[in-house]
């Protein structure tokens, strides 16, 4: 790096010069924006080393257990800088999801000390907590002796570092002052609506605001678009991820709740409500008028590929899925939009529940303080910069990712009301589930009525109540109801 391009991007690290300056700067020296990117990088990882003693396990490896990701694309495209900063070695296994969880589990449940960190959602540590599995990674957060000064954990956006932290008591709320830390938030996706539009100009009909909106507005994309385009996309399988994006966003919007919590910590259904009831309604109507036929088969692929291809006018399912559908070589690349949703007309801000990408320690880690060297690194401000200005890094979970204007632009720019859609929802965005261990279980269960609902097999009052009368069995058996 010469003198004059060094200069240029310490006084970038002081403060002194704002991004678009530092990249205006190197360009006129000559350098082309990835290159300028690259230097910055190797700036960064020069300042952080200035700090902290990133050398202090010079020498040793970690292996990682990842999933096939953009954000591991991520990580994995700068990980040479990692090794620069800190003389450390690491390897990694990467599978596609369709067998990740499954090779997470068969490691953790081994006690196998073969990976040291991993990817998980934080759902899964819900499981992985109280079986003894995973490290409270409070003890490396608030060492200073082992966590850099410019980590900055207050930058994390508060509901998702909070929905990443819990007590491990069935029902006990999330980020409490009791909670332990599972996992880091890595990257996250909110639940909003993705839209087709020229499909909304060619029928004449604005972005829904509200359920009552989104009904009719579906209803009549799918009668005026023509060429068997339907009008909305949204999860349908006999499977937890059914549950947690759109439907749970609109229904907790209405304040409604998967399970109750007594004051003696007791837990109960809490679907079968009048309001809860009148909810299940709304959506099984929008299904059966606006859904793809096969919709009881959808999943996050199929929801995203039909938009893609130009088979739905919308969805309203994550918003990440939206952004990815909305490039590469899917023919409706470049043509979609975004779009915050607040389900109910009464509430003040979209509710958007959340899924997170996180990374968690493994217990059985031979070196956890070499781990957690990366895992500051991989989470830190430096890095998710990197992925969301130079690669598809998208959610990122910091503020200050989210204040670079660069991003913001980026984001603009091919990504109409994606910018917009994120400041509205992200202040309400949090898990909105009850933790608790039989998640999957139950909330698998929900997606299975709600399939027999669209069916017509059962009517939706009487459905909502076999299934409160079979969650709370369940709760009961476990010893938690």
């Amino acid at each position: 790096m010469h003198e004059k391009e060094k200069d240029l991007i310490d006084a970038f690290l002081r403060g002194q010069v704002d991004r678009r300056g530092l990249i205006k700067g190197l360009g006129a020296m000559g350098l082309a924006a990835g290159t300028a990117g690259t230097l910055l990088n190797l700036g960064q990882t020069r300042a952080l080393a200035a700090d902290f003693d990133w050398q202090a396990h010079k020498g040793k490896t970690i292996k990682l257990l990842l999933n096939k990701h953009p954000y591991a694309d991520a990580m994995i495209a700068n990980l040479e800088n990692f090794k620069k900063l800190t003389g450390m070695e690491v390897v990694y296994d990467v599978f596609p999801e369709d067998v990740y969880f499954d090779k997470v589990t068969a490691a953790l449940s081994a006690s196998s000390p073969e990976y040291d960190a991993f990817m998980t959602g934080a759902y899964m540590t819900w499981t992985y907590g109280p079986a003894g599995w995973i490290t409270d990674l409070n003890e490396w957060i608030k060492d200073p002796t082992k966590t850099n000064v410019n980590y900055a954990w207050d930058d994390f956006l508060p509901g998702v570092r909070k929905s990443c932290a819990w007590n491990g008591q069935p029902g006990g709320v999330l980020g409490s002052d009791d909670a332990k830390q599972w996992c880091i938030p890595w990257g996250f996706e909110q639940n909003n609506i993705t839209y087709n539009k020229g499909m909304f100009d060619k029928v004449g009909v604005s972005v829904p605001g509200n359920m009552d909106e989104m009904v009719a507005t579906a209803a009549k994309l799918t009668k005026d678009v023509g060429g068997g385009v339907y009008g909305i996309g949204v999860r349908g399988s006999r499977s937890w991820a059914t549950i947690h994006p759109g439907f749970l966003s609109a229904y907790a919007n209405f304040d409604q709740k998967d399970l109750n919590v007594s004051a003696d910590g007791k837990l109960s259904a809490a679907m079968n409500t009048a309001e809860s009831k009148a909810f299940h309604k709304q959506w099984v109507q929008m299904i059966q008028e606006s859904g793809p036929k096969d919709w009881s088969t959808y999943t996050w692929y199929q929801v995203g590929t039909d938009l893609g291809a130009g088979a739905s006018a919308m969805i309203f399912d994550a918003d990440i899925l939206g952004y990815f559908m909305n490039g590469g070589d899917n023919k409706m690349a470049g043509k979609l939009a975004f779009s915050a949703f607040k389900a109910n007309p009464a509430a003040k801000a979209p509710t958007p529940n959340i899924w997170i990408w996180s990374l968690s320690m493994s217990n059985f880690s031979k070196d956890k303080d070499a781990t957690w060297y990366f895992m500051q690194w991989a989470s830190g401000p430096e890095h998710a910069l990197f992925g969301a200005t130079e690669m598809d890094f998208v959610n990122p979970v910091r503020q200050s990712v989210w204040n670079d204007q660069m991003f913001r632009e980026k984001l603009n720019k091919s990504y109409p009301g994606y910018v917009e859609m994120f400041d509205v929802s992200a202040p309400g965005a949090s898990i909105k589930f009850t933790p608790q261990p039989l998640f999957f279980d139950l909330t698998t269960e929900w997606a299975a009525t709600l399939q027999k609902m669209v069916a017509k097999e059962v009517p939706i009052d009487e459905g909502l109540d076999m299934l409160a009368t079979s969650v709370d069995g369940q709760l009961k058996e476990a010893g938690l109801g």
